[in-house]
């Protein structure tokens, strides 16, 4: 699952759901959290995929970010896109979009990473 990003940076382009964590907030917490306010789904984290860097804004006022990812399984909700993401789509891995159509170099390193294991 991919979700078009409906603000800046990067608006239009495809993204993983998800977000900052609040202060005090578990990466855990923060991930189902996340998930629940972009897409309405609650679900079961799974298998954490890895943690990246990545430049998060343009020009001068970019920051790095840290990104942590897993995978999860949804136990419920219906999928609607909310917050600050346009549109949820599932891709199979013959159908992800090509790199230049995705918002961050850590996501795209993410999708390139699912598609080898899933061709």
């Amino acid at each position: 699952m991919l979700v078009r990003r409906a603000i800046e940076p990067k608006q239009g382009k495809w993204d993983t759901p998800g977000g900052f964590l609040e202060e005090g907030e578990s990466p855990l917490d923060g991930l189902k959290r996340e998930l629940r306010e972009e897409t309405g789904l609650e679900i079961e984290p799974g298998e954490f995929v890895g943690s990246l860097i990545d430049l998060y804004g343009d020009g001068p006022d970019a920051q790095f970010v840290l990104s942590l990812n897993w995978t999860a399984r949804i136990l419920g909700g219906t999928p609607a896109a909310a917050d600050d993401i346009a549109e949820i789509r599932w891709f199979a891995a013959g159908e992800l979009p090509a790199e230049d159509e995705i918002a961050f170099a850590s996501v795209a390193s993410l999708v390139q990473r699912w598609r080898e294991r899933h061709v």
